[in-house]
């Protein structure tokens, strides 16, 4: 038997969130999925650097199928977005390929929301990870 404790500590208690802003970061997965509403969607998470554990996934959605005609557009148009910041040009007729994002690094806005009466990130952008300092490289 173990006499080991594990205690909790001051960020799995505090509901402090990031700063909004841009966060340098890499998605960590992608997947379409379905939603509660039936629509097709692309699930995407992303990883945070810099900011505390806690706070450090981040989940993005992007309806493509089945929603209404404006929500399914925004949808494709944000995911466009995306793909440019992670350094992808698609064309019309391009699959649309979860896997390929997988380890991508980009920078990700955030802002704060509420969701079920709790704080939390919010994904509203996304830039190219080399749109910072001239000194900044690129991950190895």
């Amino acid at each position: 038997m173990s006499t080991h404790k594990t205690y909790f500590e001051h960020q799995d208690l505090s509901d402090e969130l990031p700063a909004p802003g841009f966060y340098n970061g890499s998605i960590t997965s992608a997947g379409f999925r379905q939603s509660a509403q039936g629509n097709r969607m692309l699930q995407v998470v992303y990883c945070l650097d810099s900011v505390s554990t806690s706070h450090q996934q981040v989940t993005d959605y992007f309806v493509v199928e089945g929603a209404s005609p404006q929500g399914v557009s925004l949808g494709r148009r944000r995911l466009v977005e995306l793909y440019r910041a992670c350094g992808f040009q698609p064309t019309q007729g391009d699959e649309i390929s979860p896997a390929e994002l997988v380890e991508a690094h980009l920078q990700v806005r955030v802002e704060h929301d509420e969701w079920e009466g709790r704080p939390r990130l919010r994904v509203v952008g996304y830039q190219s990870y080399w749109s910072g300092d001239a000194d900044e490289y690129p991950p190895p």
